[in-house]
C-alpha cells in the first residue's frame, strides 16, 4: 500500500513542505533571538542521524522506553483493547524502532493489527512499513505523510480505523513543545477520538542535569552533527552560504523552565546570505540559533496535563530509577 499523503497528493505536499520550510527559516532567522522549529531538523539525513543518536550509550531515553515496553507491553495492550479489536496510530513515528514491541503484543492478543505511522519524513515511514511488515506477519502498515502538529484533520484516515484506537505518543516527543502547545496538541487529539480510545504517552522525567547534558551532547559528536545538519539543509534547499565550521553545537540545561535546549552558536561575527528568501542574516560572536527544546516532566505535571485535555489516567510504568515513564490514558 502506498504512503497516504494527507491532505493533498504527494507532489502538492512536497511543494507545500518546501514553502513551509522556507517560511519557517525566514521567520526564525529574522527574529531575535534567532530560533528555528525542531521539525526542520528531520530531513532524510537528519532522520538517519537521529536514529543513530537513539543507539548511543549516553542517550538513555530510547533504551529505557523500549525496556518498559518489553516488560509491560502485554499489559498495556490488554488494558487498551479490553474486549475489542485494537488499531494503533503513532504520532511522529519516525522509523518506529520501538513500536514493534507493542505491535507484537497486539498480535499475540488479536492475531492481526492495523498500524498507522504518521510522520513528515517519507523515507522514515516507508522504511518502517517495509521493515515491520517483513518482521511481523499480521501487521498491516498504512503510512500517513503529514504534520500532526499543524493539522490533525489531515490524518483523519487513521482516526477512522476500525475498532478501538490506541494512539502512541512516545519517545517524549511531547517534550519538544512549550506548555501551551503541548496542551493544544492533546486537546486536538482528544477531539478526534471516541470515548474509550486510548493514549500511550512516553515522557522523560526530571533527573541529574549531568545525565541530561551527556544525552544531548554525546562524546562521539552525533548530536552535534544532527544539529548542524540543519545548516547543511538550508544551504542545499535555499541556496544559503552557511559555513558550518563557524558554528558549534551547544546543549544547555535550562533549570527554571525544566528543559534541555539545543543551540547552534556562531563562533565569529558573520553574515549569511539566503538567496531563495532574499535574506541576509547577521550573527554576532556567541549569538545562537535555538533549534530544539526537550522538556523534562514530573509525575505531578503529567497527572495535571492529561485530565486538562479530557484524558483519564489508567496506568503508569517506569524504569527502576524513574528516569522515564509511560502513561496510559483513556479519552473521556
Amino acid at each position: 500500500m502506498p504512503v497516504i499523503a494527507a491532505p493533498k497528493p504527494q507532489d502538492a505536499l512536497r511543494t507545500q513542505s518546501h514553502t513551509l520550510f522556507g517560511t519557517a527559516v525566514h521567520h526564525g532567522l529574522s527574529s531575535y533571538p534567532k530560533a528555528l522549529p525542531p521539525w526542520l531538523l528531520y530531513d532524510e539525513k537528519g532522520s538517519i542521524l537521529f536514529e543513530s543518536i537513539t543507539k548511543l550509550p549516553e542517550y538513555y531515553l530510547t533504551r529505557l522506553e523500549r525496556e518498559i515496553f518489553l516488560q509491560h507491553g502485554d499489559e498495556m495492550i490488554a488494558m487498551s483493547a479490553q474486549a475489542g479489536r485494537l488499531s494503533v496510530i503513532e504520532l511522529g513515528a519516525g522509523a518506529a524502532t520501538k513500536t514493534g514491541v507493542l505491535l507484537e503484543a497486539a498480535l499475540r492478543r488479536q492475531g492481526r493489527v492495523a498500524y498507522y505511522p504518521i510522520d513528515i519524513s517519507q523515507s522514515a515511514v516507508e522504511d518502517a512499513k517495509a521493515r515491520l511488515e517483513t518482521e511481523y506477519e499480521g501487521v498491516a502498515v498504512h503510512p500517513i505523510l503529514a504534520d500532526y502538529t499543524r493539522n490533525l484533520a489531515s490524518i483523519e484516515c487513521g482516526f477512522r480505523a476500525a475498532g478501538r484506537k490506541l494512539v502512541l505518543y512516545i519517545g517524549s516527543s511531547i517534550g519538544n513543545f512549550d506548555p501551551p502547545d503541548r496542551s493544544d496538541i492533546l486537546r486536538g487529539l482528544r477531539a478526534h477520538l471516541a470515548p474509550g480510545d486510548m493514549l500511550l504517552l512516553g515522557v522523560d522525567m526530571v533527573k541529574d542535569p549531568q545525565a541530561l547534558l551527556s544525552a544531548y551532547d554525546d562524546a562521539a559528536g552525533v548530536t552535534a552533527a544532527f544539529n548542524k545538519n540543519l545548516l547543511i539543509r538550508i544551504n542545499r534547499e535555499l541556496g544559503a552560504d552557511f559555513q558550518t565550521h563557524r558554528f558549534v553545537h551547544r546543549a544547555v540545561w535550562n533549570e527554571p523552565r525544566s528543559r534541555m535546549e539545543m543551540h547552534l552558536e556562531s563562533l565569529a561575527a558573520q553574515r549569511v546570505t539566503i538567496p531563495a528568501l532574499d535574506l541576509r542574516a547577521c550573527f554576532t560572536r556567541g549569538e545562537t540559533i535555538h533549534t530544539e527544546n526537550s522538556y523534562k516532566f514530573t509525575d505531578r505535571g503529567v497527572r495535571e496535563l492529561l485530565p486538562a485535555a479530557d484524558f483519564d489516567l489508567r496506568g503508569k510504568w517506569s524504569d527502576e530509577a524513574e528516569w522515564f515513564a509511560v502513561y496510559l490514558a483513556a479519552a473521556v
